[in-house]
């Protein structure tokens, strides 16, 4: 029976961004520690991590995250390995993540000038010390704003897990929208609560920016 719009409908809207932000914290901590190694093959001397790191780089962009969420759901049951909604969700978003991370953050690493890598071998630094104590405290600087643009477009890619029965905002939406049969009105109620969640982290990004800067 279709009905109108209620106060409850939109207290389960609300209550759905938790899923949303779950998924979303549950990708940035799977997809930064892939983004890591990515960073770190992708920055070395060594020709052999650099095209590990650039090959899965170049396989996981190269597929749409759909499709890597219909891999790890659908795929992976026909073989036998029926996994929850969740964890399917945040395997694909972490793989898809990690290729975006990595390549930000080597981006980052690479921006660095030269000389401060050469500083660190001159003083007896091991490549991972280099990073430590030298690369890293400078690249973050140039890492924070993209990375927060990411993770902006991260909140509203996990809309997509929807179609693989996952309830977060949009399919809490779709939901609705069946009962009520409203979809102009669900949908913006929607829209409003993706971009409470993303304005606020546009606008922190800028003043890390602004303060790293000062500190420059």
């Amino acid at each position: 029976m279709i009905r109108e719009v209620a106060l409850l409908d939109v207290y389960y809207l609300v209550l759905a961004i938790r899923w949303t932000i779950a998924l979303t914290l549950l990708a940035l901590v799977g997809g930064g520690v892939i983004g890591l190694l990515v960073a770190a093959f992708g920055a070395s001397r060594q020709l052999p991590m650099r095209l590990l790191a650039r090959t899965y780089v170049g396989v996981v962009q190269g597929i749409p995250l759909l499709a890597w969420l219909f891999i790890f759901y659908f795929g992976l049951s026909i073989v036998g390995y029926n996994l929850p909604p969740l964890v399917a969700a945040t395997i694909g978003f972490s793989v898809y993540s990690g290729a975006f991370l990595g390549e930000i953050w080597r981006g980052a690493l690479v921006a660095i000038p030269k000389t401060q890598w050469e500083a660190g071998v001159s003083i007896g630094l091991t490549y991972v010390e280099q990073l430590r104590h030298v690369i890293v405290p400078q690249a973050v600087r140039i890492a924070i704003p993209p990375t927060v643009g990411f993770l902006v477009q991260l909140i509203k890619n996990t809309s997509l897990a929807a179609v693989i029965g996952f309830v977060e905002l949009t399919r809490e939406g779709q939901l609705t929208t069946a009962a009520t049969f409203q979809p102009f009105l669900v949908y913006l109620l929607v829209a409003a609560l993706y971009f409470s969640l993303c304005y606020p982290l546009t606008r922190y990004s800028r003043i890390l920016e602004g303060r790293h800067r000062a500190v420059r």
